[in-house]
């Protein structure tokens, strides 16, 4: 029978970190019989890493794939706790802890290119052996100082318009106006815009999209040093109007998302040291002419930053 029953890491539930906050919990180790010379000791960790394949060699005779990667290391620090006599009775035993992480740190992110997580891990070593460990991963959002600079926004206009073509030789035009009070929003908050359009044609408007986009440029090596790039765009959000907007008329559609409580901050809105990733987002409305087979685009930039921790604040949960 092992000499160690279990180990257990306890943190607050859900709870969202912020860069330059602090952490705290408990490492309870569960003896089932006396430990001599014990290490109990508790690990915070935060690596970054990205990894894709790429053609080389494609304007040649020849081409092949080559494994481009990069890695970050953000945060390491251990905690070993004091053992009086150097020795634990059977039973149960709980040791505190707490870390204050670094201010500049990116947020938890994962794609099918790269990771970037953040874990505490507990263990426990006798005399030449781990006996026990447990990990538990932590979200963790970066913070900045761009909310400060930018806190007065004026309201964004964005226009688009198109010149469609219909059952064969008719023309007409589509405009887009999309109206935001501000463009620069923090984790969690809701994002509300409106979207005019003026439908010039005669024919109907059925549908219109609503979406928002992370495009992630990525900076890799080659195994043979080479700097690589690599852009990836994923759908964060997505929502479809149904508005039926008759010939020759205008219509507003008032529309509202809800950003996750953990994101990127976009590339420019921090001082981040973050040198395997950068991020850009934004915000696209689609309207669907499929009489015309085309559709109409209207791209608005979003700005996602995050505010420094207050003193005394308490790290946030999902709830």
């Amino acid at each position: 029978m092992s000499v160690v029953k279990s180990i257990e890491l306890v943190l607050p539930e859900d709870a969202i970190y912020l860069a330059g906050s602090s952490l705290k919990g408990q490492v309870i180790l569960t003896l089932n019989s006396t430990l001599i010379d014990p290490i109990v000791k508790v690990e915070l960790v935060g690596r970054g890493y990205v990894e894709w394949n790429e053609e080389t060699g494609a304007s040649r005779d020849y081409s092949r794939d080559v494994i481009c990667n990069n890695k970050a290391d953000y945060v390491h620090k251990t905690k070993t706790f004091p053992v009086e006599d150097n020795w634990l009775s059977a039973g149960s035993h709980t040791f505190d802890f707490h870390f204050n992480l670094p201010p500049r740190l990116p947020s938890t992110f994962t794609s099918k290119i790269g990771h970037i997580f953040y874990y505490v891990q507990a263990s426990c070593m006798g005399r030449e052996f781990i006996l026990a460990k447990k990990k538990m991963y932590l979200l963790v959002q970066g913070t900045s100082d761009f909310r400060k600079e930018s806190s007065f926004q004026n309201p964004l206009l964005v226009e688009a318009e198109k010149r469609v073509s219909y059952n064969c030789c008719s023309q007409g035009t589509v405009h887009l106006q999309i109206y935001m009070e501000k463009n620069i929003f923090t984790p969690g908050d809701r994002v509300i815009f409106t979207t005019e359009i003026n439908n010039q044609t005669g024919k109907c408007i059925k549908t219109v999209l609503f979406a928002l986009y992370a495009h992630v440029q990525y900076q890799g090596f080659t195994p043979k040093t080479e700097l690589r790039t690599r852009m990836d765009s994923s759908e964060l959000l997505r929502q479809e109007a149904n508005t039926h907007i008759s010939p020759f008329n205008t219509t507003k559609v008032v529309s509202t998302f809800h950003l996750p409580l953990v994101l990127s901050l976009s590339s420019g809105s921090s001082q981040q040291n973050n040198e395997i990733m950068s991020t850009q987002y934004e915000l696209v409305i689609t309207v669907h002419l499929p009489w015309s087979l085309t559709t109409v685009k209207a791209k608005v930039p979003i700005i996602i930053t995050s505010c420094q921790l207050l003193d005394g604040e308490e790290p946030r949960s999902q709830n």
